[in-house]
């Protein structure tokens, strides 16, 4: 007789997936007012296995995966080593394809327009090395943008002579036409890249990237957007940015296994692309010649299905609501202490789980410490440029107790100067 629990497998949903999935289907109201629905989320955050003797605020930086997507990792691994040469190679390689198809349509572009990388330094670094660039060419990027990003410029500085131009954005950057204004005034005549954060790690601040990638076509600049933290944090797609080069990590938002990611390329760029690891002339034109990096553990690759169904079973404008109300139940309650300065414009649009905060008189290391000895609490502590502070970053698997938990650990701090 087939259980209840081979019958939802069978139907692609284990029972937790299927949970979720009914309470989702039985929810009424808006993506907002689901986001106050503990039951809904104390569902999903069954779906992990994370310790809850911390709070786990630090999600911008790598992200725990699900129990289903742990398991298909495992799965697929212990396949392939029962004869690695035929089970990895022959049999499981080639479902790579369906990953592709899966992400090319939740980004909204062809599957040929999609590499699947190891994480977004590894495709942004295929862009910021692969492109033709000559001495005294310059790139211009910002003073918050990822200190890989800014390191691989720096190289190709010292070994081709570029120019790297570096603009100051204000703290917070939330009004778009400043961050425009900004980018234009730094463009000469020389500039021959622009790398823009589609959502700034340090902040979480989100920028105008539409703009941004319009404002380069003008002058003929390809714009390479940095998605590492905006892919499956909250619904958009490619059309909506517009832009040609595109990279993100799936270990952060999508919940994908360690070492994950995406880079897309749109197909009129794909050839004037150099690929990191030398490929074949024949795959000049093929979006897989970005993949070229000998052998690799392909279960990793193959758990980003099992990723993107445990994303949509939950619903992209679900997510992003309960991440904003998550933040806002933190940083509303306090910002209401003067001595609380909010570095990530909240406004609607301008943010979603991530923000960034000071305390006056308390460094970010020490705060960041203090937390986690005292409180078992984990934050990012952040000083770059004008920026210093600390990142909090909460995900779908927090609750409101761990949330109010760190609100109150800071109060506590505050009172006790």
């Amino acid at each position: 007789m087939t259980t209840r629990r081979e019958l939802l497998t069978g139907l692609g949903l284990t029972p937790i997936l299927a949970a979720i999935s009914r309470r989702a289907a039985a929810a009424q109201g808006t993506a907002a007012e689901l986001a106050r629905d503990e039951t809904f989320w104390s569902t999903v955050a069954r779906a992990f296995t994370v310790d809850r003797s911390l709070v786990n605020f630090n999600n911008g930086g790598v992200s725990p995966s699900p129990a289903v997507v742990q398991e298909a990792l495992a799965r697929d691994l212990a396949f392939a080593n029962e004869a690695p040469a035929y089970t990895m190679w022959e049999l499981l390689e080639p479902r790579r394809e369906a990953v592709r198809a899966r992400l090319a349509a939740t980004f909204g572009c062809d599957p040929e327009e999609v590499a699947i990388t190891r994480n977004a330094s590894e495709g942004l670094e295929i862009c910021q090395l692969g492109l033709d660039l000559v001495p005294r060419d310059e790139v211009l990027t910002t003073t918050h943008d990822y200190p890989r990003m800014i390191a691989a410029f720096r190289q190709r500085q010292r070994r081709d002579g570029i120019v790297l131009r570096q603009v100051a954005l204000p703290v917070p950057a939330g009004d778009a036409d400043e961050v425009v204004l900004l980018f234009a005034r730094n463009l000469t005549a020389r500039t021959r890249l622009i790398l823009v954060s589609h959502m700034v790690n340090v902040t979480g601040q989100i920028l105008p990237v539409r703009r941004i990638v319009e404002l380069g076509r003008r002058h003929g600049i390809p714009v390479l957007v940095d998605g590492a933290h905006s892919f499956a944090h909250f619904p958009f797609q490619r059309d909506e940015l517009g832009c040609d080069l595109y990279a993100t990590s799936l270990h952060k938002w999508l919940f994908a296994p360690f070492g994950t990611g995406m880079l897309s390329v749109r197909r009129s760029e794909i050839a004037r692309l150099w690929p990191l690891m030398a490929a074949p002339e024949h795959l000049d034109h093929d979006i897989r010649k970005f993949e070229e990096i000998g052998t690799h553990p392909c279960p990793n690759f193959l758990a980003i299905a099992e990723a993107l169904t445990f994303h949509e079973t939950i619903g992209a404008e679900r997510k992003s609501a309960r991440l904003v109300h998550l933040r806002d139940r933190w940083a509303q309650r306090l910002a209401q202490d003067p001595r609380i300065r909010l570095l990530t414009s909240l406004g609607p649009g301008q943010a979603c789980g991530i923000a960034t905060m000071a305390v006056r008189g308390i460094e970010p290391e020490e705060l960041a410490r203090h937390l986690f000895e005292r409180h078992r609490i984990l934050v990012a502590p952040i000083r770059r440029d004008r920026l210093v502070g600390i990142r909090v970053s909460p995900s779908v698997y927090s609750t409101i107790a761990e949330v109010d938990r760190f609100s109150t650990a800071i109060e506590e701090i505050l009172a006790a100067g």
